[in-house]
């Protein structure tokens, strides 16, 4: 997904999201490729660093993943820069032995997940 990311690459993303991915915030993969558009969109360029914190497996085709991610995006803003970090817990599930995203919680760093 990163790499997808760094390439801007929206429709090799929704290919990791899960038909019938939903979060606590009501956002279906619909919702979160619409989101992407809109990020590739205003960004020339982005860069993505991410740390996978934790792993926990539910058998074979369950886990979750705790992810730290430091985003940065070239783009026309008055500075020309806008850079983020944030914190994921990502839900996936093994189909047809592919992990595909499910459900997500997000907060920026050093703020709760929601």
């Amino acid at each position: 997904m990163e790499s997808a990311a760094e390439d801007m690459d929206r429709g090799a993303m929704l290919d990791r999201i899960s038909e019938g991915y939903a979060d606590a915030r009501g956002n279906s993969r619909k919702d979160i490729g619409d989101t992407l558009l809109i990020y590739f969109l205003r960004q020339q360029s982005v860069a993505f660093v991410s740390t996978i914190d934790e792993i926990e497996l539910s058998g074979d085709t369950a886990a979750e993943i705790l992810v730290t991610v430091a985003m940065a995006g070239k783009n026309d803003s008055t500075f020309g820069l806008s850079a983020d970090a944030y914190r994921f817990e990502l839900e996936l599930e093994s189909v047809n032995s592919e992990w595909l995203l499910i459900g997500a919680r997000w907060g920026e760093l050093g703020h709760d997940l929601r």
